[in-house]
């Protein structure tokens, strides 16, 4: 017989990530963000690879790589508008884990595995930053998929890149909820 953990289970049905633009100060310290990093490194691994790894960026950094977007985006010809957008979201953040996927060798287990794997990571520490009370959001954006920005920014190897930035602060405001998946719309039962 299973053993339920009703206030887990309550979380996940629950559980929504909150706007960067809406996540300030205080922001954890590394007390407080090591047992939620703790809890995203529990993620599944297939072939125990470790296809990961974190980089913790605190608000003088990300004000740094904010300046490093406006860099990137005029050198790539971005428009103002998408520059400004990728900028706000390095300013406004007063703490933000970088989640590298790592593509280690492996003759077992398919690359695309460890992207998952990595995908994984940034769900469970997002969920882990909600469940310690903090606000927190998992953005990526085009920063995060030009490889000059990434290999500047944050010395990425040629077999890593970045699965996502976990934004996690103190909410500020809590929008309203959108709408969810249909589950009816979405799942097929096979009985036979």
């Amino acid at each position: 017989m299973p053993d339920p953990n009703p206030a887990a289970l309550e979380f996940l049905l629950t559980r929504r990530s909150r706007p960067y633009k809406t996540l300030g100060l205080p922001a954890p310290d590394r007390a407080a963000l090591e047992p939620i990093l703790t809890a995203a490194l529990r993620t599944p691994d297939h072939g125990k690879l470790e296809p990961w790894r974190l980089i913790v960026l605190q608000a003088p950094a990300l004000r740094r790589l904010a300046d490093l977007v406006t860099t990137r985006g005029a050198a790539l010809g971005k428009p103002d508008e998408d520059i400004a957008k990728a900028r706000l979201a390095y300013e406004l953040s007063p703490l933000a884990v970088v989640v590298v996927e790592v593509q280690k060798p492996s003759d077992k287990i398919p690359a695309v595995e460890k992207t998952y794997a990595a995908g994984a990571a940034c769900l469970a520490l997002l969920n882990a930053a909600l469940a310690a009370g903090w606000g927190a959001n998992w953005l990526s954006g085009w920063p995060s998929h030009d490889r000059a920005f990434c290999t500047e920014a944050f010395s990425l190897a040629d077999n890593e890149s970045i699965a996502g930035l976990i934004h996690i602060g103190t909410e500020s405001a809590t929008p309203p909820d959108r709408p969810r998946p249909d589950l009816d719309a979405v799942t097929t039962w096979v009985s036979t």
